[in-house]
């Protein structure tokens, strides 16, 4: 097996993807580095062959082979079903809810707290084979006077080819508009992993990972470290958005990108970066013209594959960004904690969390008044569990970790929410199905 896809399958291993039961679906095949991998072709033309005497049978032509990477992208576009699942409480304290099943995108809502759910309306008419693996998932976001907005990411045939698509319902949920393709560059290359925002002003934001970049500096013989990560913004509801904004080039390909709003000013983009050296650490960015990225994180984490695993943003009231991630460094092994005070200028010593000899991963954050929660997954060789932390200091000080849930078989990546001053976990298992939690027992 190629060195690079035994990185990558390290790198699962150490972040909680596998279990007893769990079938690794080939995410690890699909997110090796770029500069190798990621756009080729990944095939040979046959050697020329002798010609055959007229004695020999007619010939036929032969049946195509797939590599590895493209007969594992092959089965997720055949997939009917995932786990991954994104939520979103309205005003009113419904809770809405995304998932992807049968090549469609499904909206459903719950009037008493994730016990039950009305009828799905499925957002597609038309099936599409739709992003939902790992860090991959649709989002929802719920604006006033009954908007509903979608995203997703549509795949497509070539490995690691997608576009970013977006619809929107403008009658609380019940009808959804014609699908639209928000990346500007219609080439079959990576546009994925798809970040969805609603800012303090009400425009809809939208970030992605971009491979346009790296395509380009390949005609020009040019070498070209990762994805880049661009943006598109919609000033009039969703109706339409602004041509795409390139944020930063050299992102990491397969790590999901946390966007999240400021009580004033655009949203905030969070993101594993491709340093020099092959160094993926983390940066933040507003989304806006003339911002520029700042490092995060000083891991130094070296690996020459994509680690599938994205960090998690969230502000506060009072504007202060709160931050978690995953690494693997020599000196820096797990997950971790650190928040800025000054908008992503400065930043707090990185707090370590999480029992490392359950590998912990895929952390979620919360800022809710002084109170910040973090939940993640852990993995103790039969269950995997949820774990929640909670500070009610604006992240100074936490209490100890509590378990939240388990499971025995395949699940989601734990997802947080709040409303009218409470907090609540996010979770789907294959086993026990979706649940919501109240995290209020949390010390």
């Amino acid at each position: 097996m190629n060195s690079l896809y035994l990185i990558s399958f390290a790198t699962l291993a150490v972040t909680g993807f596998y279990m007893k039961k769990l079938l690794i679906t080939g995410i690890a095949l699909l997110c090796v580095t770029t500069a190798q991998a990621v756009e080729h072709d990944h095939g040979t033309k046959p050697a020329p062959s002798a010609k055959p005497s007229k004695s020999d049978p007619p010939l036929k032509p032969a049946k195509p082979t797939r590599s590895g990477p493209e007969k594992m992208w092959m089965e997720m576009l055949a997939r009917k079903q995932v786990l991954a699942t994104s939520v979103a409480f309205d005003a009113s304290g419904r809770l809405w809810r995304v998932r992807a099943k049968d090549r469609h995108v499904l909206v459903d809502r719950s009037t008493d707290l994730g016990k039950t759910f009305g009828t799905a309306v499925a957002v597609n008419a038309k099936p599409e084979a739709i992003g939902a693996d790992g860090d991959s998932r649709p989002k929802i976001a719920i604006g006033s006077l009954g908007t509903v907005y979608v995203s997703w990411t549509r795949m497509l045939d070539k490995p690691f080819s997608g576009d970013v698509r977006f619809a929107r319902s403008l009658d609380d949920g019940k009808t959804f508009s014609a699908p639209i393709t928000v990346n500007d560059n219609h080439e079959v290359i990576g546009h994925r992993f798809d970040a969805l925002a609603l800012g303090a002003d009400g425009r809809v934001y939208l970030a992605w990972l971009d491979k346009r970049d790296s395509v380009a500096a390949k005609v020009q013989g040019a070498q070209y470290a990762g994805s880049a990560l661009y943006y598109a913004v919609s000033g009039d509801g969703g109706a339409s958005f602004s041509a795409n904004t390139k944020l930063a080039d050299h992102s990491c390909d397969c790590c999901r990108v946390a966007l999240a709003a400021p009580p004033k000013g655009a949203p905030v983009a969070f993101w594993r970066h491709v340093y020099e050296g092959n160094v993926r650490d983390h940066a933040v960015m507003e989304l806006k013209a003339g911002a520029t990225p700042v490092r995060v994180s000083h891991d130094e984490w070296q690996v020459e594959a994509c680690p599938h695993h994205g960090p998690a943003l969230a502000i506060a009231a009072d504007a202060v960004q709160h931050y978690a991630w995953f690494d693997n460094a020599p000196q820096a092994k797990g997950l971790f904690y650190a928040q800025s005070i000054d908008g992503g200028s400065l930043f707090s010593a990185p707090l370590h969390f999480g029992n490392d000899a359950r590998q912990p991963g895929h952390a979620d954050v919360l800022s809710l008044g002084r109170d910040v929660y973090l939940a993640w997954k852990e993995f103790d060789g039969e269950n995997s569990t949820i774990q929640v932390m909670r500070s009610r200091d604006g992240g100074a000080t936490w209490g100890a970790p509590q378990q939240a849930a388990a499971t025995r078989d395949a699940s989601d990546h734990p997802q947080l929410a709040a409303y009218g001053g409470r907090a609540f976990l996010s979770w789907n298992t294959h086993k026990e199905g979706y649940r919501l939690i109240a995290l209020e027992a949390v010390p």
